[in-house]
């Protein structure tokens, strides 16, 4: 009987901290998936504001003005797009797909990463566009 006594009341401590941790772990959770999606995308849109700005740069110096840029890519990037005069990343977020568009006075065109870590992009102007690569 007191062995029964004592499992019981052993159970009821379990599932009272059970019933306190779980609820403060979602919340924990919940939270630092918010800050990370934040960062990503921050991250982001600096990145594509210095290559924009880069282009640019370039673009009006003309042939064969180049620059090499050094930018983190972080994490849930999904797509890129260089679309005439614009960069699009896509990035995957919590609540769903987000776009990051920044507009170039040059037509863009060549590769950009969209695999996280870091990359030294280069920035060359040809004579009618700004052409992208990566190492």
């Amino acid at each position: 009987m007191i062995k029964a006594q004592v499992s019981t009341e052993y159970l009821i401590i379990v599932g009272f901290v059970m019933g306190i941790t779980i609820p403060l772990l979602i919340v924990y959770f919940t939270f630092t998936e918010g800050i990370t999606n934040e960062l990503n995308y921050g991250q982001l849109d600096k990145v594509v504001k210095s290559m924009v700005d880069s282009a640019d740069i370039v673009y009006f110096l003309g042939v064969p003005s180049q620059t090499t840029i050094k930018v983190y890519i972080p994490i849930n990037v999904k797509e890129i797009i260089l679309k005439d005069k614009s960069i699009i990343y896509r990035i995957k977020t919590r609540a769903g797909t987000s776009d990051i568009v920044y507009v170039s006075s040059a037509n863009l065109t060549g590769a950009l990463p969209i695999n996280s870590g870091t990359y030294l992009i280069t920035v060359k102007a040809t004579s009618d566009k700004v052409a992208f690569s990566y190492d």
